[in-house]
């Protein structure tokens, strides 16, 4: 009896300490998203108060459209990110079967090189990529195509090493039996990856594509050195110009802000199961 009241207290701390925790992680978010609806003056003195009554103005999201090119920031976003998380997990798929299923010689090297290269962030290797793409012309050109393709290249290389790591595990865990009754079909390597290896492993492959969207979503520091034109700038760049020239402008920077999270909020909130579930499985599996 005794021992089933101490589970019973432990789960109430449990519960009261996440609890907290979530208050905490969501409260600033809940907080600029009511202070954009008021005027700066208001922010400046009830910053904790609801934007009721008079208070309450929309002035500060009609001077974010106005003013910004949030519309075409927002499809140079979309149109990034989804060929970055598109991208990974074509490649990093196929790199984790090979490197699961066959052996060759440099089999164990290439597995150190992938682990190697989440230990090197992208502020140490911005400098020889940048030089890449300026030889290749792709920087401060007029072409929307090449401007977002020099920013596209360098974030699927930075979020590979991740996304093979996280499918190596999980390939590794799939039942081969599966894959020899396939080769015995008369099915080709490409087609096993595809139909029995990318079906079984899409908890995984969700996972990657939702972190390698948000992380390229996310992504400040490759935006400022290789987006320079106005018409070519991504959300989060344009968040940095509004952030440098409304000064304390704090209404216009609020509505700013909650226009920039809304993607990543929906995307969490209806695809949060993928992550736990791919990120669990992998783990457990792998």
């Amino acid at each position: 009896m005794s021992r089933g009241k101490k589970i019973s207290l432990g789960s109430v701390v449990i519960y009261i300490v996440l609890g907290f925790w979530a208050l905490t992680t969501i409260y600033p978010i809940f907080w600029v998203i009511i202070n954009s609806f008021k005027a700066k003056g208001e922010i400046l003195s009830n910053s904790f108060a609801l934007p009721t009554g008079a208070m309450f103005t929309l002035a500060n999201y009609r001077t974010a459209f106005e003013r910004l090119s949030i519309f075409s920031a927002y499809r140079n976003s979309m149109i990034i990110s989804t060929s970055v998380a598109a991208i990974v997990i074509v490649l990093a798929g196929m790199a984790s079967f090979g490197l699961v299923r066959y052996e060759f010689k440099l089999r164990k090297p290439l597995n150190s090189l992938v682990v190697a290269g989440m230990m090197f962030p992208v502020f140490s290797t911005i400098i020889p990529v940048y030089r890449m793409l300026s030889s290749a012309h792709m920087v401060n050109t007029e072409s929307l195509a090449l401007s977002l393709t020099s920013v596209i290249l360098p974030q699927v290389a930075g979020n590979m090493s991740f996304a093979i790591v996280v499918l190596t595990g999980y390939v590794r865990s799939l039942p081969i039996e599966l894959e020899e009754s396939a080769y015995l079909e008369g099915c080709n390597p490409f087609q096993i990856f595809y139909k029995i290896v990318v079906p079984l492993a899409k908890p995984s492959f969700a996972t990657v594509a939702i972190f390698s969207f948000l992380w390229s979503y996310n992504d400040l520091f490759t935006q400022m050195f290789l987006l320079r034109l106005p018409q070519h700038r991504a959300i989060t760049r344009l968040l940095n110009e509004l952030t440098s020239n409304a000064g304390t402008n704090f209404g216009l920077m609020a509505a700013s802000v909650a226009l920039v999270i809304i993607p990543i909020l929906i995307v969490y909130i209806f695809l949060q199961k993928y992550i736990i579930k791919g990120m669990t499985a992998g783990a457990v599996k792998g």
